[in-house]
């Protein structure tokens, strides 16, 4: 039996424009888009209609299952909690970012991260889940069990995308070494004296581990047909490098030089929406606002806030200039999806899943009223 939902009276968000009208829902897919009010459905009251977010990389899963130092919680119980908090944020396919590498400063232990795993996987299977669920690995180069964190991942067809990091001062991220120390120091309570071994531990496991580390991770990548993300790029040396390992997104770059040098080399550059909604970077790097004015901006992730994303699609469709809402939508469905091969989904086409937020503005924030997932209601 085929099922159909006609939503109507809404302001359907195109991939290059704004259409007043209806959007005919069938089987899970977009069946039709209808300009005018000659079709009668579920009254939409004016709201705008928006693809489904995607979600590249959040670690927001990782703070359900350990809520506070010493404390875990139950990997599927964790899983629910997150996927309840990112569909009311209007995403409806998130990658959980999850941590393959573990340092000094890392709470969780490998062990726990496949626990995690499981439970997607699990959750998936047994139809618990409101959003998609797919898995990006983080891994830290520098560590010295990277590899072998990397190999309890062999196999899993939900990991679609992976990201080259190196936390260790000095690098990328943390070039600058009082913005190191501003972090560290404070976060893992070291005296100067241990914080000083501490620096020179890591800069030597960065030194021994990182190079050989992405080169074993890069290939298995392009072997086995996962995307691949550089991180906390701060050069065009740190670009070109990217390039070699056959680096297709750029996450988080730090400098606007390495912003450029990625979209010139035909990545997509995704940036934080907490980035883009503060006007600055958490850390000192470059503000994602600047990259947008600029058109250097391609992707953007809630990273640690999941309501951010929708909330910055709509402030850049509003306030930066040379930006619609379509094109600042795009950055959050369209773009991402197309980073790592979804290309059934992320944009309002027939044909398409039919996976949708219903919106209303307030006061400038977006409201998110209703969310559908392949067509049926999950929020």
């Amino acid at each position: 039996m085929t099922a159909e939902t006609v939503l109507h009276n809404a302001r359907i968000v195109l991939a290059d424009e704004i259409v007043e009208g209806s959007l005919v829902l069938r089987d899970g897919f977009i069946a039709g888009i209808e300009a005018g009010t000659s079709r009668t459905g579920e009254d939409m009251g004016g709201d705008y209609i928006i693809p489904g977010l995607v979600e590249l990389h959040t670690d927001h899963l990782e703070g359900h299952y350990a809520p506070r130092p010493k404390v875990r919680w139950n990997p599927i119980a964790a899983v629910l909690a997150h996927d309840a908090q990112v569909a009311t944020a209007g995403i409806t396919t998130v990658l959980d970012a999850l941590r393959v590498g573990m340092d000094e400063d890392a709470d969780l232990t490998s062990a726990d991260i496949r626990k995690l795993a499981d439970a997607i996987e699990d959750s998936v299977k047994q139809d618990r889940l409101r959003a998609d669920h797919f898995i990006h690995l983080r891994c830290e180069v520098s560590a010295p069990d990277c590899l072998r964190a990397f190999a309890n991942f062999d196999g899993d067809e939900r990991v679609k995308l992976a990201s080259l990091m190196d936390h260790a001062p000095g690098q990328r991220q943390f070039v600058d070494l009082e913005t190191y120390a501003y972090y560290y120091q404070r976060k893992l309570k070291l005296t100067d004296r241990d914080f000083k071994l501490f620096c020179e531990k890591r800069m030597a496991e960065s030194a021994r581990n990182s190079a050989p580390n992405r080169a074993v991770i890069s290939a298995a990548c392009q072997e086995r047909g996962i995307v691949l993300a550089s991180h906390d790029d701060a050069t065009s040396g740190h670009v070109d490098e990217a390039i070699e390992q056959g680096v297709r997104v750029a996450e988080f770059p730090t400098t606007e030089e390495a912003a450029r040098a990625s979209k010139e080399a035909g990545m997509g550059v995704l940036m934080g929406a907490p980035n883009v909604m503060r006007g600055a970077s958490h850390s000192g790097n470059v503000s994602a606002r600047t990259l947008a004015s600029d058109g250097l901006l391609d992707i953007l992730s809630s990273d640690y806030i999941p309501f951010s994303l929708i909330q910055s699609a709509f402030f850049l469709g509003d306030v930066v200039e040379g930006i619609s809402l379509p094109q600042a939508v795009a950055m959050v469905s369209k773009n991402p999806a197309d980073a790592v091969g979804l290309t059934d989904r992320g944009v309002i086409e027939q044909g398409r899943r039919a996976d949708l937020v219903r919106v209303r503005v307030d006061d400038h924030v977006p409201v998110v009223r209703t969310v559908w997932r392949q067509g049926s209601r999950v929020a």
